[in-house]
């Protein structure tokens, strides 16, 4: 087992990306937390895990809530003492209300970049005190290639995946000294939950398909993969690096 006895939280652990890597971080003998807003789908995949003899426990938290983050975070030490991986995935995506710069309300930006920017900073600054404190550790954020490329009509989730570049450069940078990694994983068009809406409209799911490469859509278990070797030992001199699953869509 490639991360036996490592301590993970996963944001946005209840569907889609964070679901499979949280079950996959678990089968590689981590014990995870399972942080999310819905307390159906995290509760279900924290029951999940351990019915298939993985630890997993569930722990409500809307990443943009600085007092939700904190009380996450001292549940997990209360639980475990220390955290070595943390994987910040949970964000939101508004398809049908996203729009140009002038057309796009206050509301969708600032709550696009309150969760899916802020929420990873919150995250890391809560974390980082345990794995400064434990000898370093690993942080894994998932970007996009909104954040890189030019897509019409989604500016606010644009703009907050472009800052992810720069979160995770700036902290990179910081704490590689004090032996804490952090790179970012860049996944494709997925087949999750949060792409649903789009994915619903046959024309544009074609459309999507056909602009990978590799003529498919992702899934959350094509992330696993990368997910557990940026957490494990294996990656101890990955540091500030870009790693794509995308099915060639950036390489064209």
């Amino acid at each position: 087992m490639r991360l036996k006895d490592k301590v993970a939280i996963v944001t946005g652990g209840g569907a889609g990306i964070g679901e499979a890597v949280a079950r996959c971080y678990a089968r590689e003998g981590a014990h995870v937390v399972i942080a999310e807003v819905n307390p159906q789908t995290g509760k279900a995949n924290a029951d999940a895990i351990c019915k298939a003899g993985g630890d997993a426990v569930f722990i409500q938290t809307d990443v943009s809530r600085e007092e939700e983050v904190q009380a996450m975070v001292s549940a997990t030490l209360a639980r475990h003492g220390r955290i070595d991986i943390l994987f910040n995935n949970a964000a939101v995506l508004y398809f049908q209300r996203e729009a140009r710069a002038h057309e796009l309300s206050n509301e969708v930006w600032e709550r696009t970049l309150a969760v899916n920017l802020r929420g990873y900073w919150l995250c890391s600054k809560y974390v980082i005190p345990s794995m400064l404190k434990h000898g370093g550790g690993s942080i894994i954020h998932v970007a996009s290639p909104t954040g890189e490329l030019g897509f019409t009509r989604l500016t606010a989730y644009s703009v907050s995946k472009g800052g992810i570049f720069a979160l995770m450069r700036a902290m990179a940078a910081d704490y590689a000294p004090d032996g804490i990694r952090v790179n970012a994983i860049v996944p494709g068009t997925m087949d999750t939950p949060m792409n649903a809406a789009e994915l619903s409209d046959g024309e544009a799911r074609k459309k999507l398909i056909a602009m990978a490469p590799l003529g498919r859509l992702g899934t959350g278990e094509d992330v696993c993969g990368l997910a557990v070797y940026l957490a494990s030992e294996e990656s101890s001199y990955c540091v500030g690096g870009i790693f794509t699953v995308d099915g060639g869509l950036t390489a064209i």
